[in-house]
């Protein structure tokens, strides 16, 4: 197996509940479920928060184009534009650009990525992504939060598009 799991955060521009709506939750599972349908990653863990979404994942060995995470962000950041456009367009304003190469922006530069090279660690962060909701005061339950990996790892959910961690790593 080439390379690591790794630990990755990407954070709403100025840390806006852009991800609040129900609707751009969606955009970016149904993104990382193409990205795993397509053998393109392996997803161990996820939560999508109301301005910042927390992954665990790994490239798959055979997928040779090398920039997942900015495919990812700029496809998900195309598609919430579209739905803003279409359903809330006054709410653009909001992520207006200052750069010239673009005319809005939603998420903030540079993402957190960290490389998960042994089992305690990557329990930490299962760990971590779980909790947050709960730590944001968004349920009361980590199992309770439906935007959240949480319940496969409990054995209460067949989520199709995660991979056990335990299956890479030892």
């Amino acid at each position: 197996m080439k390379g690591n799991i790794e630990f990755f955060t990407a954070t709403c521009l100025n840390w806006q509940n852009l991800l609040k709506a129900e609707t751009h939750k969606k955009i970016v599972l149904a993104s990382l479920k193409f990205l795993v349908e397509e053998n393109r990653i392996w997803l161990y863990a996820y939560v999508t928060m109301p301005n910042h979404i927390h992954l665990l994942w790994r490239k798959q060995d055979l997928w040779i184009e090398n920039s997942i995470a900015q495919n990812f962000l700029k496809y998900t950041a195309q598609q919430i534009k579209f739905n803003l456009l279409a359903d809330n367009p006054q709410e653009l304003g909001k992520y207006k650009s200052s750069q010239a190469d673009r005319q809005y922006h939603f998420w903030e530069r540079r993402p957190h990525q960290a490389t998960m090279n042994n089992r305690n660690i990557v329990e930490q962060k299962l760990n971590y992504i779980h909790q947050n909701p709960v730590k944001k005061g968004l349920c009361l339950s980590n199992l309770d939060y439906p935007y959240s990996s949480a319940n496969f790892y409990e054995g209460r959910g067949n989520d199709m598009l995660l991979t056990h961690y335990m299956d890479h790593i030892w």
